[in-house]
């Protein structure tokens, strides 16, 4: 009995060795595990990091100094500011004035229209110098530089013959309606003075084959405005001039040719 105690104890105490190593191994497995799981958490963790510093490196880089600075495309130089008649035949004076217009700054950065009496003919400029358009125009009946005082008010009764004249002269023109809600280019707006579309008239005037025709001798007939065809107000006067403020020009009329000796005389 005693002999099998012995035995007994021994095997308790294998036993318990045995669930000692076992406990050991155990911590082993699960404490291994946790111990690889550390660096993979502790990686996730880091990898904002390095994003976040490549999202501001590229935030910065347009405001780097290599980046290039396009050039301003407002201020030209003063040889670039040369008027352009893309072809269109024109009189001295008329080129002249488009030259003072535009190179010299006179209009003022705005789109400009030059009148040309001596040739019935009317130029319209984009504010950039180019020629937006031409063609010929009817002009006032009568001949002169001047508007008579108060001839605005007449154009309800009547102006008379001798007054009907297209003044001369530099004027700020804007687009407004007329008495019957046309569209009209308003150059001086007291003396009822615009540049505007053909329109019905009597048939005496002929006013459509006037325009058609290739003198400008016939072209006086108006009440002193500058008219043009329908098409080439739509297509050009309006486009440039009938969206805020322009600048028109008018050219006087020539001079008389002078009379020969014997035409004086006959003349007297």
């Amino acid at each position: 009995m005693g002999h099998w105690g012995s035995a007994a104890r021994e095997r308790v105490v294998a036993a318990a060795s045995l669930l000692a190593m076992s406990a050991v191994a155990i911590t082993l497995m699960v404490s291994a595990p946790a111990a690889r799981a550390e660096p993979t958490l502790g990686g996730a963790l880091a990898a904002p990091t390095p994003a976040v510093a490549t999202t501001t490196s590229v935030t910065l880089a347009p405001l780097s100094p290599a980046t290039p600075v396009p050039a301003p495309t407002v201020a030209r130089p003063s040889s670039a500011l040369v008027v352009d008649f893309r072809g269109e035949p024109a009189s001295p004076e008329a080129r002249a004035m488009a030259r003072a217009a535009f190179e010299r700054a006179d209009a003022k950065g705005l789109p400009f229209a030059v009148v040309d009496k001596k040739a019935a003919k009317l130029f319209v400029f984009l504010a950039d110098g180019r020629l937006a358009g031409a063609a010929p125009a009817l002009l006032g009946l009568a001949r002169g530089d001047r508007v008579a005082p108060g001839v605005g008010d007449m154009v309800a009764t009547g102006i008379p013959a001798d007054l009907r004249t297209t003044p001369a002269g530099r004027y700020d023109s804007q687009p407004g309606p007329n008495l019957k809600g046309e569209t009209v280019i308003w150059v001086d707006y007291d003396a009822a003075f615009a540049i505007h579309r053909l329109r019905p008239s009597p048939a005496r005037e002929r006013r459509a084959e006037r325009l058609a025709s290739p003198s400008p001798d016939d072209n006086r007939i108006s009440l002193g405005c500058v008219v043009v065809t329908g098409e080439f107000f739509d297509r050009v006067v309006a486009p440039v001039l009938g969206h805020g403020a322009g600048v028109v020009y008018v050219l006087p009329e020539p001079a008389p040719a002078p009379l020969a000796q014997g035409d004086a005389t006959r003349q007297l």
